[in-house]
């Protein structure tokens, strides 16, 4: 792995240690009922200082006379969002985005209950359940987040006890691939609107970096977990429970590089470490701060340069994805 990757991954433990010690409440109040984890940057273990933190809260639950009944209490729930406020605070990370929004609370049985039904998007049970298996880490709970993985990968390979020997993940896949499209879709409707005049060269700006790290890092957030799946798929002509918490269990990053280790050499490991490359100065590229950045997208020279570059991230990960993926069933039920 390169260098810049690593130094991520050191720096992110680091503050992810500190923000565990940190929490006092938190391991008692989560203990056998609830989860905190991270996704973004921190998630993905490439956070750098001026990275946000984002956060999510799983607890489980009973349904009881046809209610949901959360074992995170209200009363809970307050003092731990309090809590996670309060050590972000001191730690000097930045606020919460939109004023905590999004520290939202989800229990198990409708993270999964939701799965691809109609009120998946609506009470963005989506977004939490993706990302779980995407680029989570567990801050608080380390075994209620273990345990909401299995089940919602169990939801996933439902049909799996049936077809063990040849089951091919496209109902997980497609929602993969449902929220790379969601996050494209949500990058398009908020550039709709024309900025007000005194804004427009800050608020153009924001909107090209918006789109410079949408087409890197949420792009193998998803990609690199059908590239996992399709080369599994390939190898074996079949993706068991197991393969399912492997992939989970790695970053972005880690994924693309386990199948560039068990290509060993090939063509496609080749284009598998450019695009690593490619992927790292990325990092550097968005390792300042935010000022800093739209200083950079402001200048029109620059932010066309950058612009290429997403570009042909995009094309080379095209590349490995059609390498791994030819003639391989589960890619065809992808595209078709």
């Amino acid at each position: 792995m390169g260098k810049i990757i690593d130094e991520r991954r050191v720096y992110s433990d680091s503050r992810f240690s500190d923000l565990r010690k940190a929490l006092k409440q938190a391991p008692d109040i989560c203990a056998n009922r609830a989860c905190v984890y991270a996704t973004g940057s921190f998630g993905r273990r490439e956070a750098s200082p001026h990275s946000d933190l984002d956060l999510f809260i799983v607890s489980l639950s009973d349904e009881k006379d046809g209610a949901d009944r959360s074992h995170l209490s209200k009363l809970n729930e307050i003092l731990l969002k309090a809590e996670l406020i309060r050590a972000s605070k001191e730690l000097m990370f930045p606020d919460f985005s939109q004023d905590g929004r999004f520290l939202q609370h989800h229990t198990e049985k409708r993270l999964i209950r939701s799965t691809g039904n109609q009120y998946d998007d609506y009470e963005n049970t989506f977004t939490a359940r993706l990302l779980l298996l995407l680029e989570s880490m567990p801050l608080a709970g380390a075994d209620v987040h273990s345990k909401v993985i299995d089940d919602v990968i169990e939801k996933y390979w439902r049909e799996y006890p049936d077809h063990y020997d040849c089951f091919m993940p496209a109902f997980l896949a497609n929602d993969i691939l449902r929220y790379w499209r969601t996050l494209c879709l949500n990058y398009e409707a908020s550039t709709i609107e024309r900025p007000k005049s005194e804004q427009v060269l800050r608020d153009r700006a924001k909107r090209k970096i918006k789109n410079y790290k949408l087409k890197h890092s949420r792009m193998l957030t998803c990609y690199s977990a059908v590239l996992y799946l399709l080369f599994v798929y390939g190898r074996s002509a079949t993706v068991t429970v197991a393969d399912a918490q492997r992939m989970v269990s790695l970053t972005p990053t880690a994924r693309v590089e386990f199948v560039g280790n068990e290509l060993n050499g090939s063509d496609p490991a080749r284009c598998i470490d450019d695009l690593l490359g490619k992927y790292e100065h990325f990092l550097d590229v968005t390792s300042v701060s935010e000022d800093e950045l739209i200083g950079l997208f402001s200048d029109d020279t620059e932010a066309h340069r950058l612009r290429d570059e997403q570009s042909s991230f995009g094309d080379l990960a095209y590349e490995v994805l059609y390498s791994i993926g030819n003639k391989n069933a589960l890619y065809r039920r992808l595209v078709i």
